[in-house]
């Protein structure tokens, strides 16, 4: 017999609604917090675009109301994240902080995407406070600042466009000569006045003072001299990395690791076990987007755990 109905791995928007919509259900969800409570939420500021809250609300606090939310109606957290995984057999077998294992009925796996850093000086100690790695999320709270967005794929080149809807100037810094990008948004970027470009420079350093960013510091590639880009804002768009590595290939995943899903549901390849959240989606990864997978997931579990859950692998998507 397993010791839990469903466990759920993960603490952000995806995880903590579909908690909330487990634990409803009288699933009595337990759910193991990960190594980033609350997810990257945690890391933003003023939350503006999550629905029904007229006036911004911290992402901790977001993050917060819903945990509390999903205790309300009787999930149970603990402290730790999940090591490695045994979806084999049922119950599913979950070994958490390498020491302890957990054994489930069905599982969600809601355990994010972690954006990619720089690693430079000053970097990660002014995460919300100007240093962003999301545009949709805080691009509004730069307006008439100046931007620099780091990075030379197609989501630099389009968070650089979406930036400039608010920045006074978004200056672009590549540490390559040519760009990864796509010739469309290329061309798109290139063609847009409030777009600058610093290219074969390579950053060293966030600059910052009281608490606010200065600028970015960086090397340029031939000469070796080090200059000061002047912005109050720095968005670094380097690409994310799905957090699916301790699944150890027991569920189907992309080339980059985001879990493939039947496009109908958050049905994973293996009968029982279900995601949400940025773990699947390359796309949105937006908060509700990620809240909408995370019902979806948890009712999709109840009804599994009924038997009325088709598992229809045929139409899976990439």
């Amino acid at each position: 017999m397993a010791d839990h109905k469903v466990i759920i791995l993960g603490t952000g928007p995806a995880g903590l609604t579909a908690a909330i919509y487990a634990a409803r259900a009288n699933l009595k969800p337990f759910v193991v917090e990960g190594n980033e409570p609350g997810g990257q939420l945690t890391l933003t500021s003023e939350v503006e675009n999550f629905p029904g809250f007229a006036d911004p609300i911290l992402g901790p606090d977001l993050m917060e109301n819903m945990r509390k939310q999903a205790e309300r109606f009787g999930a149970i957290f603990q402290d730790g994240w999940a090591t490695s995984v045994d979806f084999s057999a049922r119950p599913f077998k979950i070994t958490v902080n390498e020491d302890e294992t957990l054994t489930a009925d069905a599982v969600i796996i809601s355990t994010g995407a972690s954006a990619k850093l720089l690693g430079i000086p000053g970097e990660t100690e002014m995460i919300g406070h100007g240093v962003s790695t999301c545009a949709t999320c805080d691009g509004f709270f730069f307006t008439n600042k100046r931007i620099i967005v780091v990075g030379g794929g197609d989501s630099a080149m389009e968070e650089a466009s979406f930036l400039t809807k608010f920045a006074s100037m978004v200056t672009i810094v590549h540490r390559r000569d040519t760009l990864r990008a796509s010739k469309v948004m290329q061309d798109r970027a290139r063609n847009n006045p409030k777009i600058q470009w610093v290219m074969n420079a390579t950053p060293i350093a966030v600059k910052s003072a009281n608490h606010q960013v200065q600028g970015l510091e960086v090397r340029d590639n031939v000469t070796g001299e080090t200059r000061l880009i002047e912005a109050e804002g720095i968005f670094v768009s380097i690409g994310h990395q799905p957090n699916t590595s301790f699944l150890n290939g027991q569920v189907a995943v992309d080339k980059v690791g985001y879990i493939i899903t039947n496009h109908k549901s958050g049905a994973t390849n293996v009968e029982g076990v279900f995601c949400c959240g940025d773990v699947m989606d390359s796309r949105y990864r937006q908060a509700v987007t990620a809240a909408g997978s995370g019902c979806r997931a948890a009712m999709d579990v109840e009804k599994y755990l009924e038997g009325a859950f088709v598992h229809d692998w045929s139409m899976s998507i990439t």
